[in-house]
């Protein structure tokens, strides 16, 4: 059956009257879904595997989450354990979920600041119902609601405080709910007391299953994921800076740079020191409360770790813009830059050395070499510099070059602004005129107008670029830029330096020894004590 809709166009349709088309988009949508549910299985093993590839570590924290809460469990489903402790055993589960983080600090950070909420919070409530149950029951009401008031504004208050948002913003919250629940409940449930009794045992159960795995079973350091991921950032920029140098002077490959600076080797290398502040601190944080658990029984600065991070990132600050160079509108011609390729690419060489280095002695808990800043770094500066100075032209050009050029400008520019007002406007008063053949008239030089405009908009920038690459010396100011740069890096590379060696004096890192036949130990004073500055996450009770 066929139904003639409009002239030239006719709709099949079916039986029921749906039309035919409408039919095919579904059956084409239901193909699409059964093939994405075909190969979602496989999807969804590759991405188990690439997760548990990146950091096995993680499998071995969820078997251990799995673990912790089938013990927590046992409070329920044994029948002894749970007619001594009853519905209450619920917080225990909660506790585990809450509290049990993927690195031992974190895990300690929230058990030890959730068993303290709760004690404060469980001693203060017993003062208040011990002082409301001398009065009569009208009084009673009203002390409660005063010191439920005063209590949440105090307590809401001191999150504020710096040290205490650090240190104990979880506490906080916990001590808040606990008293708000016993303070207020205890007005109508009699034996409110007992309820919390329980509850804290229960928290203190949890709490120790936590602790339990977090410590003793296949533990996991946050110090040693900051040690770790310093070592990382170091490694990050010395391939950075060897990559950016040889591709600056490999002219076939600024192109596809340009084209995806977001996926090169480069950009992977120093994204990940610029991205590692909230990391660090956190990381450091959760390191404090870390007991001391290495070989010598040193507690290591993880400040100080902190410290190596901010001076990397000012590090990597150079390295961005040295990157940049390679992501210019203006290039040096490859010519001029051949003139200076094999100083300046030893000259990174020599540096991308200091930085491994600096990440072999972090690694390995040793001090630098003393060879670190080696002659061979001054001696690739010196040639660098030697190389600069023997073409001057290329950087201070020709006087009377330079003269007329800028001269030459001036004079077009002059004369584009001392065209007659009528004439850049194009339309004068007089060709004004109001039949419908002016209409057209004027709707016909509009359009010229517009396309005159868009014709200038298009060869301003080519021109601006023109007017710029016409000065002679212009052509080495970029190299100029990138060898300034490579020199502020080398500057800054002292910085780093002095940073990790004051690390590795705090640390009582081992002094160098290239044969490693022994250790020695040398600590000029005691290592600093970490503050127990900590952010930790919040979750509900």
């Amino acid at each position: 059956m066929a139904t003639k809709v409009h002239v030239g166009m006719e709709t099949e349709m079916n039986g029921n009257g749906e039309p035919e088309t409408f039919k095919n988009n579904w059956k084409k949508r239901l193909i699409e879904f059964s093939g994405k549910m075909k190969r979602s299985p496989g999807w969804l093993w590759r991405t188990i595997w690439k997760v548990g590839r990146e950091d096995p570590r993680r499998m071995i924290h969820a078997f251990k989450v799995g673990l912790s809460l089938t013990l927590v469990s046992l409070l329920y489903l044994m029948e002894p354990l749970f007619k001594g402790i009853g519905t209450n055993a619920i917080w225990a589960v909660m506790t585990v979920v809450v509290v049990l983080e993927f690195t031992a600090g974190a895990t300690l950070c929230k058990g030890l600041n959730r068993g303290l909420g709760t004690v404060l919070a469980g001693s203060l409530a017993f003062l208040i119902e011990f002082i409301a149950t001398k009065s009569g029951k009208v009084f009673r009401a009203v002390f409660i609601g005063a010191a439920v008031f005063l209590i949440g504004t105090t307590a809401t208050y001191m999150r504020f405080f710096p040290y205490i948002k650090k240190n104990y913003d979880y506490g906080v919250v916990i001590f808040l709910l606990t008293f708000n629940l016993i303070t207020v409940s205890s007005y109508r449930v009699e034996n409110v007391l007992k309820i919390a009794h329980d509850r804290f045992y229960t928290i203190v159960i949890g709490c120790g299953i936590c602790l339990f795995m977090s410590l003793l079973v296949f533990p996991i350091w946050s110090g040693e994921d900051l040690h770790n991921s310093t070592v990382a950032k170091l490694e990050g920029l010395a391939k950075s800076i060897e990559a950016c140098v040889n591709e600056y002077f490999n002219d076939s490959e600024l192109k596809e740079n340009q084209e995806k600076s977001s996926e090169d080797p480069i950009y992977k290398g120093y994204k990940a020191v610029l991205d590692s502040k909230s990391t660090d601190e956190t990381l450091a944080l959760y390191a404090s409360w870390e007991p001391r658990h290495s070989r010598h029984c040193y507690r290591f600065p993880w400040q100080q770790y902190v410290k190596v991070g901010a001076v990397l990132r000012q590090f990597g600050y150079t390295v961005v813009a040295l990157h940049g160079c390679l992501l210019t509108e203006i290039q040096t011609p490859r010519s001029v830059r051949a003139l200076f390729k094999d100083p300046c690419i030893r000259l990174a060489g020599e540096v991308t050395k200091a930085l491994m280095e600096l990440a072999n002695s972090i690694r390995n808990r040793r001090h630098c070499s003393p060879g670190i800043l080696s002659d061979h770094l001054h001696e690739a500066l010196q040639d660098l510099n030697t190389a600069i100075k023997s073409q001057p032209r290329l950087f201070l050009g020709s006087n009377n070059n330079q003269a007329n050029n800028i001269l030459a400008l001036a004079a077009a520019h002059a004369a584009r602004h001392n065209k007659p007002e009528n004439d850049r406007h194009g339309v004068s008063l007089s060709s004004v005129k109001t039949d419908s053949s002016a209409l057209m008239e004027w709707k016909t030089k509009r359009a010229s107008e517009q396309a005159k405009e868009n014709e200038r908009k298009v060869l301003r920038p080519q021109l601006s670029k023109i007017a710029i690459t016409s000065l002679e010396f212009s052509e080495a100011l970029p190299f100029a830029a990138f060898a300034s740069l490579l020199v502020e890096i080398v500057a800054r590379l002292d910085n780093v330096i002095e940073e990790v060696e004051e690390l590795g004096r705090i640390a009582c890192y081992k002094e160098y020894n290239p044969e490693d036949d022994e250790i020695i130990v040398k600590c000029e004073k005691p290592p600093v004590d970490v503050a127990k500055n900590q952010l930790p996450t919040h979750a509900s009770d």
